[in-house]
């Protein structure tokens, strides 16, 4: 065995390279990047040749690990939790198609929104496409899960859910690794030749057979090593604690626990792991990280006699992270109260980083608004959202990636004059090309603004799918050449930004107006290599 010292993430990363995978796909989003830039920089996954390479978004990702996967070979698709929804489509399905090598889908959830939109839990997807669930409570189950999720997938013939939240997926430990890979898989196609054709009359058949995969999946549950039921001298109360949640309750008590407790890192829940609980506690408190999964399972679980409690009945905040201090107040322990610390430094709102094409942008865009009031600028997801807070307070909407286009569009189809949209390069080959088309389609009187900075810059200025390709792009779809406005977003081209917008916000159409200039981190940082 060999011992590394890794992030949650990378304990994926490694474990995924040792597990034989000849591939990683990936859209980068906080907490999941770091999965993918650890297998881009090992010399392991280099000199194997390994894919490693960004996808335009999420849903690209899952659908060409599903396509190596077709060809037999052992993948990893990696994203955060709304990084799924965009990926919900194929993640329904290939539950039902099955795989034929192994795929791991490592999704990282954002409890307290961190940087996030929302904090949903994940573990509701895998339970909705009913296939196998892991979720680690350390690095070390991070990178074991990860190669047993890539065997059990292989064997089983469905896709294997990973589940991590910030708190492991930023956190460093100590990992032993095993001392040979896995070699990786030939070429072998699926040996039914309709296994991914999902027809109505096969997908029926194929449907039929993930059900029947069920009583499988929940013995291999409850025979997991992961799961584990322990005894202990209090009856009052049994402790469900699951994943990252189990370190906070072992804090609490760091030798031997006075209550029993089942500790869950596999789903579905292991039946007979929790009726023995049940049978020996006189009520349930459930520890989990993000939604109330378990606890809503357990009191339906359990019938009516059995008082299950946790963030549904507000025994633990419903929203947030769980820490040892929650999870102390629920088991009812006395703590010393915390003195306040002094406080020696003023929060710092975000703001856009100075020497920023952005604020360029925003100066223009203002100062042309001004003449047609507040509330018609609809944004997107990106270091560009920033422009929502002061000093520019320029923009009213950030939803989901790629909403911008699409909610401009639909505010003109109401006669809102003008509706403009900002959105990032990235973001637009994620999800705004499509938005577009039907902005274009339908003649649309809306402008876009596109905020070239050739890098996805929030999440560590990976190269954007649309570096250099932003205007054909826009051309292709249809947007008439004249109504593509490029042009360096710089102060000494204040004035002309503003008279392009003004003269496109008056064309009865749609206009796309791109300010570009280079992100000022990926500029300092490909001046220091």
């Amino acid at each position: 065995m060999h011992k590394k010292l890794l992030l949650g993430v990378e304990a994926i990363g490694q474990g995924a390279i040792d597990g034989g995978i000849s591939g990683v796909y990936a859209y980068p989003g906080t907490p999941s990047t770091e999965i993918t830039e650890y297998i881009q920089e090992s010399e392991t996954a280099i000199k194997r040749n390994l894919h490693r390479q960004w996808s335009a978004n999420e849903k690209t990702a899952m659908e060409a690990a599903l396509g190596m996967s077709y060809a037999g070979k052992r993948t990893l698709v990696c994203m955060k939790h709304v990084g799924l929804n965009v990926a919900a489509d194929v993640f329904m399905n290939i539950a039902i198609t099955g795989v034929n090598g192994g795929m791991v889908v490592a999704v990282a959830d954002d409890p307290s929104m961190h940087s996030s939109q929302n904090e949903q839990d994940s573990r509701y997807y895998g339970k909705f496409a009913m296939v196998p669930v892991l979720e680690p409570t350390d690095q070390q189950e991070a990178y074991d899960m990860t190669i047993a999720g890539l065997e059990f997938s292989e064997k089983a013939g469905v896709p294997v859910m990973i589940r991590i939240t910030t708190r492991l997926a930023h956190s460093r430990s100590g990992v032993k690794t095993i001392p040979t890979a896995r070699l990786e898989n030939p070429i072998s196609l699926p040996s039914d030749p309709m296994q991914f054709v999902l027809l109505p009359a096969n997908a029926r058949k194929r449907y039929n057979s993930l059900l029947a995969q069920q009583p499988n999946f929940l013995k291999y549950s409850e025979e997991s090593s992961w799961n584990r039921f322990e005894d202990g001298p209090d009856r009052s109360v049994g402790i469900v604690c699951c994943g990252i949640a189990f370190n906070y309750f072992r804090e609490n008590y760091p030798g031997t626990s006075p209550y029993p407790y089942v500790k869950i890192s596999q789903y579905p829940l292991p039946e007979k792991l929790l009726k023995q609980l049940d049978a020996q506690v006189d009520e349930i408190l459930v520890l989990e990280e993000g939604y109330p999964l378990v606890e809503e399972q357990l009191k339906g679980f359990f019938g009516r006699g059995k008082r299950v409690s946790g963030r549904l009945d507000g025994t633990l905040p419903r929203a947030g992270e769980l820490n040892p201090d929650l999870v102390a107040s629920a088991l009812k322990i006395e703590k010393l109260v915390a003195q306040p610390l002094p406080e020696l430094l003023v929060n710092r709102p975000p703001a856009l980083c100075k020497g920023c094409g952005h604020h360029d942008t925003y100066r223009a865009l203002n100062e042309v608004m001004k003449e047609y009031g507040k509330g018609k600028v609809f944004s997107d997801i990106g270091c560009y959202t920033l422009g929502a807070l002061p000093p520019y307070n320029s923009i009213y909407s950030c939803v989901d990636m790629g909403a911008s286009v699409t909610m401009a569009k639909g505010a003109a189809d109401a006669g809102l004059f003008p509706s403009i949209a900002v959105i990032g390069d990235s973001t637009f080959t994620h999800s705004g090309i499509t938005g577009l088309l039907d902005a274009v389609n339908e003649k649309s009187n809306m402008v876009l603004i596109i905020g070239d900075n050739e890098s996805i810059s929030m999440t560590g200025g990976q190269d954007s799918s649309a570096l250099g390709r932003i205007e054909a792009i826009c051309k292709g779809v249809g947007v008439d050449p004249d109504h593509i406005q490029v042009l360096e977003s710089l102060p000494k081209n204040h004035e002309l930004l503003v008279e392009i917008l003004r003269k496109e916000i008056n064309y009865n159409g749609v206009s796309v107006i791109i300010p570009r200039r280079e992100c000022i981190q990926k500029l300092a940082r490909r001046k220091r290599n």
